[in-house]
């Protein structure tokens, strides 16, 4: 009998075991594509309880907010707006940003104009070179007095009530009294005072 070389017994041996080595590379293959099966469902199941969690974090603090009611911290409608003595003939703007009120000084009367287009409710200016009130907004114009002459206000501005102070003497104005001249509320006692 002639000697096999060992070259060729190595490889018959590695023939042999060829499908054996294929079913374990294969086994090896299967359980590498399970674990990450495995790892990537668990990836995905921990994106959604992150998610969920989020959601869950968002609708609480939207729940939270619910309960505490948004303020909208105003100025006080009433106060003092100083001596009648510090009035000059004219409109006096000074508390147009704070109040939003003009207060006007004629020959005989001081009275409290509120600062609010009775188009739409923006806030007009005074122009004292055409001697008017101009709104913004829709060109609405008003004279001096208030009464609208111009633009597509319906009526006049309104006016607040405002009176002397019995303690000092100082004006008082009150925004949450209005006096509209459609109703003919212009002439009564606390939509101004009379200088005499």
């Amino acid at each position: 009998m002639s000697a096999i070389p060992k070259e060729e017994i190595v490889r018959q041996a590695a023939v042999a075991d060829e499908p054996a080595n294929r079913d374990a590379t294969a086994a090896a293959d299967v359980v590498r594509t399970e674990a990450m099966d495995r790892r990537s469902a668990l990836k995905w199941m921990a994106l959604a309880w992150i998610g969920f969690t989020a959601a869950m974090a968002v609708g609480l603090t939207a729940t939270v907010r619910f309960l505490f009611p948004n303020v909208l911290f105003e100025p006080p409608t009433r106060f003092k707006a100083g001596d009648p003595s510090s009035y000059g003939i004219g409109v006096d703007e000074r508390w147009k940003e704070k109040f939003g009120v003009w207060i006007v000084r004629n020959t005989d009367r001081i009275y409290a104009l509120v600062a609010v287009c009775t188009h739409l409710g923006c806030t007009p200016n005074w122009l004292p070179a055409q001697n008017k009130f101009k709104c913004p907004c829709h060109g609405s114009g008003y004279y001096v007095s208030g009464i609208n002459f111009e633009g597509p206000t319906p009526r006049p501005l309104e006016r607040a009530e405002i009176t002397l102070s019995p303690d000092d003497g100082q004006i008082v104005v009150d925004k949450a009294v209005r006096f509209l001249y459609e109703r003919g509320q212009w002439s009564d006692p606390k939509a101004f005072i009379a200088l005499t």
